[in-house]
């Protein structure tokens, strides 16, 4: 794998219709600097509107990937974006004076030409690989999906594919060499579909560009001469279409034995792209599509950029621990005696987070909380949870270190046993609910695995004097 950074050497233009929309298009591809990224440009709207090609931009996953920003969009963004990943390019602009990209034969063949064409340039910064390190999976039990990340040093991809269909039956396909297998096993693999969805789709308002010649139509169900000239009709498509004896419509050939879970894994590498920075692992899929592509990339997007913010504020590592007091002390704007969690050491971003506290007999509130008898002041137990709780926003915010949580209500405080000089505190904080203005969380405390407090409670997030 390159461990530079790469973007084209000069700009290439290409035409065409979207296979969805069926509207006209020319799409530019143009080099970008170093850390830009990849990014769609709508030329054709006011402002020339951006849309990073990350998967916080999802707004649609029907029969395609589409991206989004307010009233800009780009549909099937697949097959582009499945040819800037397996050719390793780190920035590009893509330029659209349209809504769809062209959809040319329905692979990533002619996207991976003109990118080739336009050549190479190694850049100087490192690519910014995330490394998987541990297995992430994902199901989805009503469509029967798995996919799953294993860690590896490399990028590999591995499908299967069941369709039930005496013309496709079970099938399976693997990439293990990105830079010599792609372009040539992989790039010219077409998009398809079932006969039995033609209608549908088009009943839905897609498809509107699609025709023979860039998409294969697996025929699964008998329609008679008629029916096919309506449905031809229907569609828009002046070729006749005919059952043909190949399993395929009008006879038409495979460019592999196994074209459709090529195509799947194809597809796979395009959305996984959304995770918005290469990654090293080996990904196992079994009957994926874009939904379950789309939810997974978005899980490896949150465990990237977790790692980015522990390297932000952890910069010494040390097993069992995501952030130390150091660290904490640069996010929190709490100081003695006021700071009430000493290390972060579980942290799933937005989600949940686990902290501990040391109490100690030199704690300030022990000397009148209470004389002779030293126990925590509950009140003090449930700012340890805000505390900790305050840390699973990091993500939220641009510059979390420029925010302050500021208490609006608890509600279902209990404390079920006194906190003494001694005890170490295991504090779990799970968000609830995420507004843009207040958040709404749940925290328990425990001391050597027994409750000891809980409560609910909202906050407001407010800018810091």
């Amino acid at each position: 794998m390159l461990i530079k950074q790469r973007t084209i050497s000069k700009e290439v233009s290409m035409s065409g219709v979207g296979i969805h929309t069926g509207m006209e298009c020319r799409m530019t591809f143009k080099p970008a600097p170093e850390n830009y990224g990849i990014r769609f440009i709508r030329t054709d709207l006011g402002g020339n509107p951006e849309i990073p090609a990350v998967v916080d931009h999802v707004i649609d996953v029907s029969r395609g990937t589409t991206l989004g920003i307010g009233e800009a969009k780009v549909h099937t963004v697949e097959h582009v974006l499945a040819a800037v990943a397996g050719l390793q390019i780190d920035n590009l602009k893509i330029e659209l004076h349209g809504v769809e990209p062209p959809i040319g034969d329905g692979s990533s063949l002619i996207y991976v030409e003109k990118l080739e064409a336009a050549g190479f340039v190694e850049q100087d910064a490192p690519k910014d690989y995330l490394i998987i390190d541990q297995t992430v999976s994902y199901h989805e039990e009503e469509r029967g999906v798995d996919i799953v990340a294993l860690p590896l040093d490399d990028y590999r991809v591995t499908v299967m594919v069941d369709y039930q269909n005496p013309a496709l039956g079970s099938q399976h396909s693997g990439l293990f060499d990105l830079e010599k297998e792609f372009a040539r096993e992989f790039a010219p693999a077409r998009t398809f579909c079932f006969l039995s969805e033609v209608e549908m789709l088009a009943n839905q308002g897609l498809i509107k560009g699609g025709d023979l010649e860039n998409a294969v139509v697996i025929v699964d169900k008998k329609l008679d001469e008629d029916d096919l000239d309506e449905l031809g009709n229907k569609l828009g498509i002046e070729e006749k279409f005919v059952l043909g004896d190949t399993g395929i419509l009008n006879n038409k050939q495979f460019r592999f034995k196994n074209e459709p879970v090529r195509h799947k894994l194809l597809d796979l590498i395009g959305d996984l792209a959304l995770i918005g920075v290469p990654i090293r692992a080996q990904i196992l899929a079994a009957r994926p599509g874009h939904k379950a592509n789309v939810e997974f990339a978005r899980m490896i997007r949150k465990m990237y950029q977790q790692k980015q913010l522990v390297k932000k504020y952890q910069h010494a590592t040390t097993e069992g621990i995501v952030f130390d007091i150091n660290a904490i002390s640069k996010i929190l704007p709490h100081r003695y005696p006021f700071l009430l969690v000493d290390r972060i050491i579980s942290m799933e971003m937005e989600k949940k987070i686990v902290g501990h506290k040391c109490v100690s007999v030199n704690e300030p509130f022990f000397n009148g909380h209470f004389p002779d008898n030293p126990i925590m002041p509950g009140v003090l137990l449930i700012e340890s949870m805000a505390q900790t709780g305050g840390l699973l926003l990091l993500n939220s915010f641009p510059n979390p270190e420029e925010k302050n949580a500021y208490f609006m209500q608890i509600n279902n405080a209990k404390f079920r046993k006194p906190v003494i000089p001694g005890d170490v505190l295991r504090i779990e904080v799970e968000m609830k609910d995420m507004r843009k203005k207040f958040v709404i969380m749940r925290g328990e405390v425990f001391v050597e695995g027994k409750l000891v407090a809980e409560a609910d409670f909202t906050a407001a997030i407010v800018d810091r004097v």
